[in-house]
């Protein structure tokens, strides 16, 4: 079933505009979700923001956000001056420069979304924004306001549609370098890149969902099963590996290369 749409506004090139629809790509309503009880009453316990120094409870017209300057010390921003530095509109999204497909890294990728035509009136602006990109194998750069942020986002042609990811920030990425600078270019022996490339390919199959699979939640939804029915189910933890051993990666690849027991 078709997710319903969460936003709706405006594609823009320059005088091309066409009315589009936004629905999120990921879903998170079959996850496992808890509450938390007194475990006296049974009943659920409620969240206060209260003074760090007094203890007492603020009242919601009391809220108001602070940027830490020193110890203890803050620089409080009014909602008014929150709102004055966001986009002038929160409907277009104005593509003003495009990308190689292939020059954007996946660690900038955030959240996916489905960007679809807003009737019938937009989709051949829609689909001429939407081909021009697949011919030029680019990818479309903006910004817009979404959940309360302004985010930049890029826009991929997939399929007869759009599919709208909203970007890290710069300085949410970090740089590689200093975690891969440590680590040695060494070369594996001849005879071992072979077997390797071999176990490759026999664990290769086509991606499908299946394989990115939550085994916890599946172990979490027989436990809440069980305890609904009045009974109490345990799961031995697993053993953790052994470390000690030292293994030659030779004898490690071809024992892995051997036909699995069923």
């Amino acid at each position: 079933m078709a997710q319903r749409t969460f936003w709706k506004g405006y594609l823009k090139l320059s005088l091309v505009t066409c009315p589009v629809a936004m629905m999120p790509a990921r879903s998170q309503s079959e996850k496992v979700r808890f509450h938390t009880l007194n475990r006296k009453t049974g009943n659920r316990i409620q969240s206060r923001f209260v003074d760090a120094v007094t203890g007492k409870p603020v009242a919601d017209e009391d809220e108001v956000r602070g940027y830490p300057k020193d110890d203890d010390e803050y620089v409080m921003l009014e909602e008014d001056e929150l709102d004055g530095v966001a986009l002038e509109s929160t409907r277009t999204i104005d593509i003003e420069v495009f990308a190689p497909r292939s020059s954007v890294g996946w660690i900038w990728y955030d959240a996916p979304h489905y960007l679809v035509p807003d009737g019938k009136v937009g989709e051949e602006a829609f689909s001429v924004i939407r081909e021009a990109m697949k011919a030029t194998k680019t990818v479309g750069i903006s910004r817009v306001v979404l959940y309360r942020r302004e985010r930049a986002v890029l826009l991929e042609p997939r399929d007869n549609g759009i599919v709208l990811w909203t970007l890290r920030y710069g300085d949410e990425v970090r740089d590689e370098k200093p975690y891969f600078a440590g680590i040695k270019k060494a070369e594996p022996e001849a005879n071992m890149k072979p077997l390797m490339e071999k176990l490759i390919k026999s664990r290769t199959k086509d991606w499908s969902p299946d394989l990115a699979e939550d085994p916890v939640q599946d172990e979490l939804l027989s436990i809440i099963k069980a305890k609904e029915k009045g009974r109490k189910a345990t799961k031995a933890r697993p053993k953790p590996q052994s470390e000690g051993n030292v293994v030659s990666i030779m004898e490690a690849l071809k024992k892995s290369l051997e036909p699995r027991r069923s």
